[in-house]
């Protein structure tokens, strides 16, 4: 929740612990003594568990649920977690929070001994308050991954953009110098024809230089068309790091990929980590790329929300290019998500 609301200021809330010890006398020692304890829990709480996991809005809520029947300021809990659930969770996920928390706001009247006053100070406003904060925290989320987005388009399209410059480059390095190569290669030729077999000698010389200097700028042209998994790593770190997530590669330095499979590679780790930030929620991704059984596999894993979908055109299409190297794409939902390519040995060393 630090992240959500940026400071610490909400925690004066707490206060509402302290109103029927404080004023209650009926209440007694123990209700200071939880209105005290659960307090400096979730203190510790909120300092110590940073960053916050899915967890969080339950752990708060059962917090509350402990409290109450003991002082019913405990309620303030319940609009803690709200705003936990409204900055971890998805959407709809949130919501059904917030209606879950209103119920124990409800129950809570029927469980506390408190009197009415006090009953009504820390059941009306807090009922108010989880709505306002839950969905106020949503929002602020919702703006958050979509800043997130927004940065993961913009390094996509910078990247593109450089990709765009290189075939450029490439291209006038192939229609200017190619060119000149070649008509060196023909002036050599025509050389050769005439009198003077030292003059041949020598622009046979000529002849095997100019060629050379061809195929190394062919083969230049050719290396700058290539997508490589270093670079698609180097921008899926930005990527990740603005959504808030970390990233940790795991990669066999022996391994060797020829460049369709580098190429098919690249442009998978590219679309998992695509559907990483826009889906996932996830504070972590692992990146692993090693050589398995005659084989070479590809794995992006993170600890988001996880759950079975659908594959969309970037899925679909990564499926379809493994599948013509003789590969395979799994998607596997495991604690988050993981998306597993494999290619034949064969064509990836």
């Amino acid at each position: 929740m630090k992240r959500g609301w940026g400071s610490l200021w909400y925690l004066l809330f707490l206060g509402y612990l302290f109103l029927q010890p404080a004023f209650d006398p009926a209440a007694g020692a123990f209700s200071w003594v939880v209105a005290v304890g659960s307090a400096l829990l979730y203190v510790a709480f909120v300092l110590y568990a940073s960053p916050p996991g899915h967890w969080a809005p339950a752990l708060v809520a059962a917090l509350g649920v402990l409290v109450v029947p003991v002082n019913v300021g405990g309620t303030v809990f319940f609009v803690y977690a709200a705003a936990h659930a409204g900055t971890l969770l998805p959407r709809r996920s949130a919501t059904l929070w917030l209606g879950g928390l209103t119920a124990l706001v409800g129950a809570s009247a029927l469980v506390s001994s408190a009197p009415a006053p006090y009953l009504f100070l820390s059941i009306a406003p807090p009922l108010v308050s989880l709505w306002i904060v839950g969905l106020g925290t949503m929002e602020e989320a919702d703006q958050r991954r979509a800043t997130a987005e927004l940065r993961v388009d913009n390094a996509r399209i910078e990247h593109l953009a450089t990709l765009s410059e290189r075939e450029r480059i490439s291209r006038d390095l192939h229609d200017l110098l190619g060119q000149t190569l070649t008509g060196i290669v023909v002036r050599a030729q025509l050389a050769q024809r005439l009198p003077g077999p030292d003059a041949a000698a020598e622009m046979a010389v000529v002849e095997t230089m100019a060629r050379d200097a061809l195929g190394e700028v062919r083969a230049t042209v050719s290396g700058w068309r290539q997508v490589s998994v270093d670079d698609e790593i180097t921008v899926a770190r930005d990527a990740l790091a603005a959504a808030g997530v970390e990233l940790v590669v795991l990669r066999d330095d022996d391994l060797v990929l020829v460049p369709s499979a580098e190429s098919a590679l690249a442009l998978a780790l590219r679309e998992a980590v695509t559907n990483v930030v826009r889906h996932a929620h996830a504070r972590r991704c692992t990146v692993a790329l090693r050589g398995v059984d005659g084989r070479v596999e590809l794995e992006v894993a993170d600890d988001g929300v996880g759950g079975a979908a659908r594959d969309g055109n970037g899925l679909s299409g990564m499926r379809e290019r493994i599948a013509a190297l003789g590969g395979s794409v799994q998607r596997l939902a495991r604690d988050g998500t993981a998306l597993v390519v494999a290619l034949p040995a064969v064509v990836a060393r």
